[in-house]
């Protein structure tokens, strides 16, 4: 298992984008579409497996690689915390899905999901007061 980034590692991607003077492009959606982009360059690594064999080990590496720098350069253009960003999240997604509730049971997990889709659509498409 892999360790998270690191500090030294995040400031060298800054340290990377500004020499190159880059960060003028690295709007908040800029970098979305970024990641979007390279998430579907690593997903084609996979594209016809197990048709045919898939990418090298090598260049899913990289593809995950670039996915992942978008993620940190994003969160770091938001001024947002890594860690509190994704243990927020972990604990939103607990309380959504508990483990008791939907392990090995994909019928209750997609119901929760489309209950919880439901429920962010009623939300936004009512009026606010």
């Amino acid at each position: 298992m892999s360790v998270i980034i690191s500090d030294s590692t995040i400031q060298s991607i800054r340290d990377f984008v500004s020499e190159r003077g880059w960060g003028q492009y690295h709007t908040p959606e800029n970098l979305a579409k970024s990641i979007s982009i390279e998430a579907s360059e690593l997903l084609e690594c996979y594209q016809w497996t197990p048709q045919s064999p898939s990418m090298d080990e090598g260049h899913v590496r990289e593809e995950l690689a670039d996915v992942l720098t978008y993620c940190i350069m994003m969160a770091d253009a938001l001024g947002v915390d890594m860690d509190d960003i994704v243990m927020g999240k972990l604990a939103k997604t607990k309380s959504k899905y508990p483990a008791e509730a939907v392990r090995d049971d994909f019928e209750e997990y997609e119901h929760r999901h489309l209950n919880a889709r439901k429920t962010d659509d009623d939300a936004q498409s009512s009026p606010s007061k």
